[in-house]
């Protein structure tokens, strides 16, 4: 994140034209976007003006700002992640109940192998 020249003034507690001047005798490197505005690194700026306390809190809290475009953006994102956390939730019910089934058929298999009864007509008649 950069500094404009208003809120590198903010994190210093010096005028704009403090560091306006600061910027154009050398003694902070700085940008120039095509706007004409000043994108100063806060390490280049703190090397030469400590940042006041007040300055830094008030960074630390700022929230982004979102325009309405984000806005719409964000509310679509969230809509495709609920439906995304409701498909989840669906096909871990669905393998949920094919583990169910696996373990009955399991039991079933098992159950079948285990029997040693004689089965069918002879082995009834002559027993083994």
């Amino acid at each position: 994140m950069v500094y404009t020249l208003g809120e590198a003034s903010k994190a210093t507690g010096r005028s704009k034209s403090t560091i306006s001047k600061a910027i154009k005798s050398g003694r902070i490197s700085a940008n120039k976007g095509e706007t004409g505005a000043f994108a100063i690194d806060p390490s280049e700026l703190h090397r030469v003006y400590p940042a006041t306390v007040e300055s830094e809190q008030n960074r630390t809290l700022q929230t982004p700002k979102v325009n309405s475009r984000d806005d719409g953006l964000i509310r679509e994102l969230q809509a495709r992640l609920e439906a995304t956390q409701e498909r989840l939730t669906d096909k871990e019910t669905v393998i949920s109940d094919l583990r169910e089934d696996r373990d009955r058929w399991r039991q079933q298999a098992t159950a079948l192998l285990e029997d040693k009864r004689p089965r069918g007509f002879w082995k009834k008649l002559f027993g083994n």
